[in-house]
């Protein structure tokens, strides 16, 4: 098993060094081989994914994330290796406190080729979606979650959430929705949950994928009474498809997909930001069938483009 371990790493490795050349990214064997190996008995098994994005703070690195087991702690060994520096900041006892309150079906690891760890995912099971206000009510979630209660049912975001992302980094939390409108969030309705959140006017773009989102998650961080970013995300099989201009730098990830695996499945999102708004474009490296549930998708909703 041990042996199968190191082959899944290095085998992961090898993708990841490839993927980044086509960027332009630089990939270190001794940044990024120390994450693989200590979660590696769980990648042979894992969904596996890569995220490119545009923006200053965003373009010079390529993200991996991969699924981990319950049975491993994720921020435990993050910080018993050296990934993850213990600090006394609510965002190290949030894992631990959702644990405590909520099931949990499974973790995710999110690192930077560059920018190196930064992120846990918590899956809540499909069929056991938690409530907004009961996640609100945990000790350690940022205050702006119950804070903004009021703004998500206004704005049809749904009362229950299916994923939180936890960025040790930036010290903020993603708290996807479960059950956004069937019709997606129309121009009129971007404008106005944007601009009451102080985020910058949405492009014609933006409210394009706004209009076909399948999700959308905002981002709340410790320092703020209100939401600090909302992202809009769809997911397709060819990102040409959608009939939205790519950046480049993502075209150029997207044809190097395609030109590697025969079955493409992609998420594009687009989130605000105060001064404008940045793209994201993730592709499946490994898919199982239970990116379906993570996702909240029907069956065939990522084989045919939103």
């Amino acid at each position: 098993m041990e042996r199968e371990d190191e082959e899944s790493a290095e085998s992961l490795y090898t993708v990841i060094e490839q993927s980044a050349g086509v960027l332009g990214v630089p990939c270190s064997r001794d940044k990024v081989m120390p994450i693989l190996s200590i979660y590696g008995d769980a990648l042979a098994r894992a969904v596996i994914a890569f995220r490119v994005a545009t923006g200053q703070d965003h373009a010079g690195d390529l993200d991996c994330r991969f699924t981990v087991p319950l049975e491993v702690d994720p921020y435990q060994l993050a910080v018993a290796n050296g990934l993850l520096a213990p600090t006394g900041h609510p965002v190290a006892d949030l894992l631990a406190d959702v644990r405590a309150h909520c099931p949990i079906d499974s973790y995710g690891i999110d690192f930077g080729v560059v920018g190196g760890f930064k992120k846990i995912w918590l899956v809540l099971p499909r069929g056991d979606l938690q409530l907004v206000s009961k996640l609100a009510g945990i000790p350690s979630m940022p205050r702006s979650l119950g804070a903004s209660l009021d703004f998500f049912a206004r704005h049809g975001l749904g009362d229950t959430v299916g994923l939180l992302g936890i960025d040790y980094r930036k010290r903020t939390v993603n708290v996807y929705f479960g059950e956004p409108p069937a019709e997606g969030f129309g121009p009129e309705a971007v404008r106005s949950m944007l601009r009451e959140v102080d985020q910058a006017e949405p492009s014609a773009q933006m409210l394009g994928i706004g209009q076909r989102a399948f999700g959308v998650y905002v981002t709340l961080n410790w320092d703020s009474p209100q939401v600090e970013r909302i992202c809009f995300a769809v997911a397709t099989s060819d990102p040409a498809e959608l009939d939205v201009p790519l950046d480049p730098r993502v075209e150029l990830f997207v044809k190097h997909i395609q030109a590697s695996e025969v079955n493409t499945r992609f998420v594009y999102a687009v989130a605000s930001q105060p001064d404008g708004e940045y793209y994201k474009l993730q592709s499946y490296y490994r898919w199982q069938p239970e990116v379906l549930d993570i996702m909240q998708l029907s069956d065939g909703a990522v084989a045919d483009p939103v």
